[in-house]
């Protein structure tokens, strides 16, 4: 897989580095001379262009990328490179970073982000996740498909705690990923009972949300 970075700063040098340990090909781009250092990340192309400017990604070869992302610390800047490699290049997956959280809703389909990744959120919802019991936590966003990556503490007093998973009466367009419990990953089977204080880790459309916590914690959430 193909893979242009915008931004060589910290974060996206350290994004390049995982993807060629895993095999795939990095371009970095970058409109600083300052950030272009090419022994930083040795094996990854490098460009000294604007992300901004349609000839710069015409000079990345933009069109033979499997994967634009947009990594700089400027939102304006990611949400124009993104817009320009999806509609200009058609290149399939587009990511974003978002530096501000004021301006996650602008990360959307409309400036051709497919993907948009909130520092602040992130690290709110890993917090959440740490502390909360009963409470659902979004972790992550599916911008195509109106449906969040979730978590849910199960609590003691749950009417489902040692319930098969197959016999919990989940919401329509809701799905049982995976069941972490003392250190383990359990595949959620049908006949796989559910414990107080697993970690439940849900795909589920946004508008049953509200159903699947008061659901299984109804206690909490006033069912």
């Amino acid at each position: 897989m193909r893979v242009a970075i915008a931004g060589a700063g910290a974060v996206g040098r350290s994004i390049a580095r995982e993807l060629i340990q895993n095999g795939h090909q990095v371009l970095l781009i970058d409109k600083d001379s300052d950030a272009v250092k090419p022994e930083r990340v040795p094996d990854a192309e490098w460009l000294l262009a604007d992300s901004c400017e349609l000839s710069s990604l015409e000079e990345a070869r933009l069109d033979k990328c499997d994967v634009v992302i947009a990594a700089t610390g400027d939102d304006k800047a990611n949400l124009v490179t993104s817009l320009l490699a999806k509609t200009e290049f058609g290149v399939p997956r587009t990511v974003a970073r978002v530096n501000h959280p004021n301006n996650e809703w602008l990360f959307s389909e409309a400036w051709g982000v497919d993907v948009n990744v909130s520092t602040p959120r992130i690290m709110s919802a890993l917090v959440e996740e740490a502390v909360t019991v009963g409470d659902l936590v979004r972790l992550f966003t599916f911008r195509q498909g109106n449906a969040n990556l979730v978590e849910l503490t199960l609590p003691a007093d749950s009417p489902y705690v040692g319930k098969p998973a197959g016999l919990v009466p989940f919401p329509d367009n809701c799905a049982l990923v995976t069941i972490l419990r003392d250190g383990q990953v359990y595949v959620p089977g049908s006949e796989q009972p559910i414990e107080a204080g697993d970690e439940l880790l849900f795909v589920v459309q946004e508008d049953r949300e509200d159903e699947l916590e008061r659901l299984l914690a109804p206690t909490e959430h006033g069912s």
